[in-house]
C-alpha cells in the first residue's frame, strides 16, 4: 500500500470521526434543551383519596416559591382516558397556577394506567361526586387556602363543574374550557362540523345523518349493545363499554345547572372547534349566568378545541416538535396568561 493512500485513508477516517463527534454533540444538546424545556417550577406530590371506596391517586403541585397556604385549582377531565397530568399536557398549566400563587390537584381516571376500576363506568354525577371528594380531601391539607378553591374542566367536564359549583359552598370560581350544554345536540354538531371539514357529499351527509338520528332513538330507547351492532352492522363503532357509558350519559344537559351557579366563570372558547358549538355555549352561558354570576368570556381565534394551536395540531411533526422543545408555546396565544391573570384577581 502506497503511503498517499494511507494518509487519505486516515484522513477519511478523522473526517468521518468529526461528523459522528458533531452529531453526538447536537444530539445531547437536543436532549438537555428538550429536558430544560419539560422542566416546570413545580413542587408535584403523589397523593390518594377516595370517593367511596373508589382509591384516586393524583397529583398536588404546588408552587416552588413562599410557604402557603396556597389557593387550589382542581382539574375536571375532559373524555377519553386520561392520568393526572394527561401526560405532561397540563403541565404549562399548573405552571401557570403555580405562578399566581395556586397549587393544582389532578388525578388519574380509573382504569387508566393501572388505576383500578373503569372511567367508562361513571356517570356525569359520578363524576361530580368524585370531584367533591377531592375538593372533601383537600381540606385536610394546611397548605391549601379553602377560601382560594376553584375548579377547571375541559369539554366533557362542562357538564361537571356547574353540578359541584351549584352545591359545594367551597368552589370559588369556574374555568371552564371549550365546555358544551346539551350532549345530543353537540354530538350533531361534531358529526355535522367533521362531515363538513372533510368536504362530504351530500349523499354522504344524509347517510351518516340517518345513522346518527337511529344510534340517538337506540339510546333513547335504553337499547343493549347487542341491539345497537344489530341495527347499524358495520356502522356501529362503540364497544359496549362506550355504548354503556353514552346510555348512562346521553340525556346530560348543563343548563339547570349553569343556573345555580353563583361564582365567578372564566369560559375560554376555541375559533377552530369543530366538537362544541361555541356560539351556543357563550349564548347560553351569558343567558343563564347573566346577573347572576360574573362571566368572562376568551375567544382564541387560532385554537382547536384542545386549545393548541390548529396549525400545529394539523401537523404531528410540528405537534412532536413544540411539545418536546416549547410545550408552553403548543397553547393558544394568551391561554395560560389570561387564566393566570384570573388567578390572581381572586
Amino acid at each position: 500500500m502506497k503511503l498517499g493512500s494511507v494518509v487519505r485513508r486516515h484522513r477519511g477516517l478523522t473526517i468521518g470521526a468529526a461528523i459522528v463527534a458533531l452529531l453526538l454533540l447536537v444530539g445531547l444538546g437536543a436532549v438537555v434543551y428538550a429536558d430544560r424545556a419539560n422542566t416546570y417550577d413545580l413542587d408535584e406530590e403523589r397523593i390518594s383519596f377516595r370517593d367511596g371506596a373508589q382509591r384516586l391517586d393524583g397529583v398536588l403541585a404546588k408552587p416552588t416559591r413562599g410557604r402557603g397556604p396556597y389557593g387550589l385549582v382542581v382539574l375536571v377531565h375532559g373524555d377519553g382516558p386520561k392520568n393526572a397530568t394527561n401526560d405532561g399536557f397540563y403541565r404549562p398549566q399548573m405552571e401557570a397556577y403555580a405562578r399566581a400563587g395556586y397549587a393544582t390537584l389532578s388525578w388519574t381516571k380509573p382504569g387508566v394506567d393501572g388505576a383500578p376500576g373503569n372511567w367508562l363506568d361513571q356517570s356525569m354525577e359520578d363524576r361530580a361526586r368524585e370531584t367533591e371528594a377531592a375538593i372533601a380531601w383537600s381540606r385536610s391539607r394546611p397548605d391549601v387556602d379553602h377560601a382560594r378553591v376553584g375548579l377547571w374542566g375541559a369539554s366533557q367536564a362542562g357538564w361537571v363543574l356547574p353540578k359541584v359549583a351549584a352545591r359545594t359552598p367551597d368552589v370559588r370560581f369556574l374555568i371552564a374550557v371549550s365546555p358544551a350544554i346539551n350532549w345530543l345536540r353537540q354530538g350533531r354538531y361534531n358529526l355535522l362540523a367533521e362531515l363538513r371539514a372533510e368536504h362530504a357529499s351530500a349523499e354522504r351527509i344524509e347517510t351518516e345523518v340517518r345513522r346518527s338520528d337511529e344510534t340517538r332513538r337506540l339510546l333513547q330507547e335504553g337499547a343493549s349493545h347487542e341491539r345497537y351492532r344489530a341495527a347499524l352492522g358495520d356502522a356501529a363503532d362503540m364497544p359496549a363499554d362506550r355504548w354503556a357509558f353514552a346510555r348512562r350519559n346521553f340525556a346530560a344537559d348543563a343548563s339547570a345547572d349553569l343556573a345555580g351557579v353563583r361564582v365567578p366563570v372564566l369560559l375560554m372558547l376555541a375559533g377552530h372547534d369543530v366538537n362544541v358549538d361555541v356560539a351556543e355555549t357563550e349564548a347560553e352561558y351569558r343567558r343563564l349566568l347573566g346577573g347572576r354570576a360574573e362571566l368572562t368570556v376568551r375567544h382564541y381565534p387560532g385554537a382547536a378545541h384542545s386549545m393548541v394551536e390548529k396549525d400545529i395540531e394539523d401537523s404531528r411533526v410540528d405537534t412532536w416538535f413544540t411539545a418536546v422543545f416549547a410545550p408552553r408555546d403548543l397553547f393558544a396565544a394568551g391561554y395560560l396568561g389570561d387564566q393566570r391573570r384570573f388567578l390572581a384577581g381572586r
